[in-house]
């Protein structure tokens, strides 16, 4: 059979992977395609400095590699520019692209399912989302035939990795970041990770397939885990849950709600024992009821492997004239603003230790129709403070309340405010 031509772009440590598996499994995907794969070209920035590949595969020139006769683009370089013309010039030409790009996809996955569906190409993206872990392709195809309500995940191993250690040893979050850093589990710069950046495009590209609805890193309300104290965690712990970034994508009546932020999840709660670098995905479907999706959701091997999972597909498709799934954006839903999404809060207010303190800040609660599930005061004079949980209220009149509060007399200062998720009190 006449070979599939692949042209690679990018090789770090995904890309050496891919090359890798490619020629140590090449009679293995060659049975499973009907045609061996062949890889024709590798585009990288300087040639000079990737000896672990065939020196003759590689090239400088991206534009050029993409413009030769090849049948599939494989991209996991990451960036908007130049990736983005790059893809669109490929899927324009009828070749189909695999990309593990969350940033690029969670932004302009329309404009490249519009040229894919011009042409006839196909689009896969699998390692975009947690890593190794098959979490689109059932979104996309198993579960099509449901209506999904909910997805709730973890899908940051860096920022996973230090919410576990703080919980697991007591230390900050500057110590646990540091120690981060030094294992290899955060980069140099970890703003995208820790400030939710990242999860908030994998956000956008979850509600996007799960909801049939277009929805961009733009329309996800974001934030990061820096503000999370050990004190955070310690009280999270004498509720009896944990504290974990999330990804919450929510289908709400005839709109959809997208958040990423820390919260406290109960310790039963499947998504609590995920610990370590793990990623891990709670989805809810009317008719399958609850599904979780769990594994290793970064590093080289791992994410080469869904790349290459996307690859096989796409060959076949390429030699038995079949296509992949398009892009189902036929709902529309609107995406709800996040004031409007309700949730619950633990608050930790650092007051006075007098009568009329509780009253109060009680009053205030009940003035913004916000309703009090579990209150306790800890310590005497100084050293008084009181915590609060909340029951499910709208988010702008959580905030408001936390706002109003903070000026009361008695309070001297809101020391934290952490969403709950999970079952109510």
């Amino acid at each position: 059979m006449k070979p599939i031509k692949v042209a690679l772009l990018g090789c770090g440590t995904v890309g050496t992977q891919v090359v890798r598996l490619l020629d140590e499994q090449a009679d293995d995907f060659a049975a499973r395609v009907g045609a061996p794969i062949e890889l024709t070209g590798i585009a990288v920035r300087r040639p000079d400095r990737h000896r672990d590949v065939p020196r003759h595969l590689l090239t400088a020139d991206a534009a050029g590699l993409v413009a030769s006769d090849v049948d599939v683009v494989v991209e996991v370089i990451g960036g908007i520019e130049p990736v983005r013309t790059l893809l669109l010039d490929a899927l324009r030409a009828g070749k189909s692209v695999v990309s593990a790009n969350k940033a690029l996809l969670a932004e302009s996955s329309g404009e490249l399912f519009a040229a894919a569906d011009e042409s006839g190409a196909d689009l896969y993206f699998e390692a975009a989302v947690a890593g190794a872990i098959p979490l689109l392709r059932p979104l996309r195809e198993s579960l099509a035939g449901d209506r999904i309500t909910r997805v709730m995940g973890i899908v940051n191993g860096t920022t996973n990795y230090i919410l576990s250690a703080m919980d697991e040893t007591g230390a900050n979050y500057s110590e646990t970041l540091g120690e981060a850093s030094r294992l290899g589990y955060a980069e140099a710069d970890p703003t995208a990770d820790v400030d939710g950046y990242d999860a908030a495009s994998k956000a956008a590209i979850l509600a996007s397939i799960a909801f049939h609805t277009r929805v961009t890193a733009g329309d996800v309300y974001r934030e990061g885990i820096s503000a999370v104290t050990s004190a955070d965690v310690v009280a999270a712990r004498t509720l009896g849950r944990t504290i974990k970034l999330l990804a919450i994508c929510e289908r709400v009546g005839d709109s959809v709600a997208v958040r990423v932020h820390p919260a406290m999840i109960p310790r039963s709660h499947p998504l609590a024992s995920v610990g370590g670098a793990f990623n891990a995905v709670f989805v809810e479907a009317e008719a399958a009821g609850q599904l979780m999706f769990y594994g290793q959701g970064a590093g080289g091997a791992p994410t080469a492997s869904a790349v290459l999972g996307d690859l096989v597909a796409v060959a076949r498709n390429r030699v038995h004239g079949g296509r992949g799934p398009r892009e189902s954006a036929y709902a529309a839903l609107e995406v709800q603003p996040v004031g409007q999404v309700r949730t619950r809060y633990h608050l930790s207010l650092d007051v006075a230790d007098k009568a009329g303190v509780l009253a109060s800040v009680a009053a205030v609660f009940a003035e913004h129709d916000v309703s009090i599930a579990a209150v306790r005061q800890e310590g005497r004079t100084d050293d008084a403070s009181l915590v609060i949980v909340t029951h499910a209220a709208p988010d702008a009149a959580l905030k408001s309340t936390v706002d109003k509060v903070a000026g009361l007399p008695a309070v001297r200062e809101v020391v934290s405010v952490m969403r709950v998720e999970g079952e109510e009190p």
